[in-house]
Parts: structure tokens; sequence; C-alpha cells
């Protein structure tokens, strides 16, 4: 059995991706971060998606992307509400963690090429997204080249290869994969702004895009709202 690293941050996409990689026959190895975040909600969410998709192993890595903020989940900076699609879609939000992707990815790979494998998952999306370059087709290819170039695997031979088996999908045609897949999605976890019970704000462009992809698929989110 392949073995793949897959980023799993507790929400939908990474979620789903997970799903698709252990029903596409990877023993898959879950990675989470606790990166100095708003919350460890999600990271909680992580390890009950691991436990319940049954992935082969989950760890979360501690860094600390607070150091640097600049971003409204690492910093004290509001987190934008009530956004109209418009506005979700046109430019790149202060929820935007600088280079957050490309940290990750350097774990998975270092963690890939330690254990022997050569496939990393992520659940980027670059359709129903809010705007961050770090979900782009082009941004994987180039880590990718990178991992290839830049491993001591990869210049002996291993060919490293980062899969996005979502990044033309809708958020709604995410949530119906899931449901194919019998993801429990009642464990997720998307929000960006939870109140201290862990209820989902509803307002957040997190919060309004995946609702808006339950309303597409003609499913009802099965989380806890504090507002919706």
């Amino acid at each position: 059995m392949k073995r793949a690293v897959v980023l799993l941050s507790g929400g939908i996409d990474s979620t789903t991706t997970l799903a698709i990689a252990i029903a596409e026959g990877y023993e898959a190895h879950a990675l989470s971060f606790d990166y100095g975040q708003r919350h460890q909600i999600e990271t909680e969410a992580a390890r009950c998606v691991a436990n319940s998709l049954g992935a082969k192993e989950h760890r979360v890595a501690k860094i600390d992307l607070g150091v640097f903020g600049g971003s409204a989940l690492t910093a004290d900076i509001a987190v934008p509400k009530q956004r109209s699609g418009k506005e979700i879609a046109h430019g790149i939000p202060i929820t935007y963690v600088p280079a957050r992707n490309t940290v990750f990815l350097a774990y998975a790979l270092a963690w890939a090429e330690v254990m022997g494998g050569s496939d990393i998952f992520l659940g980027v999306n670059a359709i129903d997204y809010s705007g961050y370059p770090d979900c782009r087709p082009e941004f994987i290819e180039a880590f990718e080249n990178l991992a290839n170039i830049g491993t001591k695997a990869g210049v002996e031979g291993r060919r490293f290869q980062i899969h996005t088996p979502l990044i033309k999908f809708s958020k709604a045609e995410i949530i119906r994969k899931a449901v194919e897949l019998d993801v429990d999605l009642s464990l997720t976890h998307s929000c960006y702004d939870p109140t201290p019970e862990g209820l989902a704000c509803g307002e957040c462009d997190s919060c309004l895009l995946r609702l808006k992809g339950f309303r597409e698929a003609g499913m009802k989110d099965p989380i806890r709202y504090a507002k919706k």
C-alpha cells in the first residue's frame, strides 16, 4: 500500500480529500498544524475526522505563524463578516495567512521523504474560495517542481506528486463527493471566528461559502451556527 501525507485542517475540503486518498487505496498519514491560529477547534475537528475516516495516523505539528501576524487568523485583526459574494470573490482578504500553504507543504514534504512516500494530498480549491494565491494550480505545480529538485529523495529519483483532487470542484460538488464517500460532515469545522462554545459564527467568508455550498447541493449543513 502506498503511503501518502494528507494535510488536514478539519474543514470540508481537507476532510473530503482525506476520504478520497483512503478510497484510492493510500495509507493516509494525516498532518495538521497548531500554527498560532485564533482557536484550537480546528485541530480538535481534525483529530475527530482522522479517527472517523481511519487514517493510519494523525500528527499535529506545532509552529507559530503568529510571530509574524499579518492575518486576521494569527493577529489581533477583526475577521470580516457579512461580505457579499462579490466582495468575497474580489481580491485577497485579510484572512489570508502569509505563506501558510508553502509552510504546510514543506512540512508534509519532509514527512513524506522520511517515511518513504511520494504522495501528498492537499484540499485546495480554485473555484469557491476566498482568493488565496496559494490555492491556485500554478502554485501547486511550482511546489511540486521544488519538491523534486530540493530533496535528497527527489534528486535520487523518487518522484513526488502533489494531489489536489478538489481543485476544480465547486463547494457544492465537494459536499456531494463527501456524502458519496460517507463522510460525517458534522465532525468538520470551517468557521474563522467561532464562539467560545465552538459554534460557527455564520457570518465570516468561510461560513458563508460553506452555507452556500450546502444550499446549492440541496442539503442541510449538520453543524450548529450562532447565526445563520
